[in-house]
């Protein structure tokens, strides 16, 4: 495979809003020992990504700092030591940034096949939502077959991936949305009921159900005393955003009286090593089901590569149900 000295790429051009997403030139990274360079065909858009561009969240110090946490392409090269991949090889891969361009490098171990029959640009809507709802709902959760689960923002790129491998477990899986079409999109993926949060009282609503057992939560702000209301005796909170801001009073005797549980992580400032157990998980646990069309990204709309502040602009406006890609090759 022949690799240019430049490549096209969508760079932060100044803090702000999506206007300052611009195409530039830069130079295609080489891949050091233990990594591969990729081949962009398809490029996630996901809300770290706007938090970064509006300069709420620094790359970390050895990344790119061209926004972009998951892509599916081809590999191009590999670094020294990488036995699992060869040039040509299908992959979908977490990055550490770096997305927003046609050639990327990221940790061998941290790129999955694409799996069998999947078109690219669905495999591109893979790893940031996977690895996220992996760790969170099931390795920090706890989350088990039976148990009452509740995701906030259901028809979110994250929230449509949580509802379908929580009811692929076995869990009774309900969901906020926004709008009586998003609401339809989680009930349509199996939740038991959705509820519009501009007219329902979700914490009414779980209550009904006998409280929550674990609630993923990307809002913050005012949810989060909700949440705790929300969750049965022995719950789990997980939060994984604050969309409404991140302090918040709350009174810590119900959870002591009522042995809550609150927890929470992100993704990109997590070791390597960690990603790639994350990684390992999902190819035994995740990706058999993906290869058999049991489960799947919901994808929302394409963009080409060009018009990376469209699709932020999008993602932001918050009429979008699942996935925002970047076409790139």
């Amino acid at each position: 495979m022949q690799i240019p000295s430049s490549m096209t790429v969508v760079e932060i051009s100044s803090h702000g809003g999506p206007e300052v997403l611009k195409p530039a030139t830069a130079s295609v990274p080489q891949p050091g020992p233990g990594q591969i360079l990729i081949r962009i065909a398809y490029a996630g858009v996901n809300r770290p990504d706007a938090l970064q561009r509006a300069g709420n969240y620094a790359p970390p110090p050895d990344a790119s700092p061209l926004p972009g946490l998951e892509a599916a392409g081809h590999v191009a090269a590999v670094g020294e030591g990488v036995t699992r991949w060869a040039v040509g090889d299908a992959v979908t891969a977490l990055l550490p940034g770096g997305g927003y361009a046609e050639y990327a490098v990221t940790q061998a171990d941290h790129a999955l096949p694409v799996p069998a029959g999947m078109s690219m640009d669905r495999a591109a809507a893979l790893c940031e939502t996977f690895f996220t709802v992996w760790t969170n709902v099931f390795m920090r959760g706890g989350l088990k077959a039976g148990e009452k689960f509740l995701v906030h923002g259901g028809s979110s790129g994250i929230g449509t991936i949580a509802i379908q491998l929580a009811v692929l477990r076995g869990a009774r899986v309900f969901a906020t949305a926004g709008s009586a079409d998003k609401c339809k999109a989680c009930t349509d993926l199996g939740a038991e009921a959705a509820f519009n949060y501009r007219d329902v009282d979700f914490v009414k609503a779980m209550k009904d159900q006998g409280g929550a057992d674990l609630i993923l939560d990307m809002v913050g702000g005012s949810y989060i005393p909700r949440n705790l209301d929300a969750l049965a005796n022995d719950g789990r909170l997980v939060q994984i955003a604050f969309l409404q801001g991140s302090t918040v009073e709350l009174n810590m005797t119900q959870i002591m009286t009522r042995r809550l549980t609150v927890t929470g992580s992100t993704l990109r400032p997590q070791s390597h090593a960690a990603k790639a157990a994350i990684a390992r998980a999902l190819e035994a646990e995740v990706w058999p089901h993906l290869a058999a069309g049991r489960i799947g990204p919901v994808m929302d709309s394409e963009f080409a590569l060009e018009d990376a502040a469209k699709a932020h602009a999008r993602m932001e406006s918050s009429v979008h149900i699942g996935k925002i890609v970047l076409k790139v090759a």
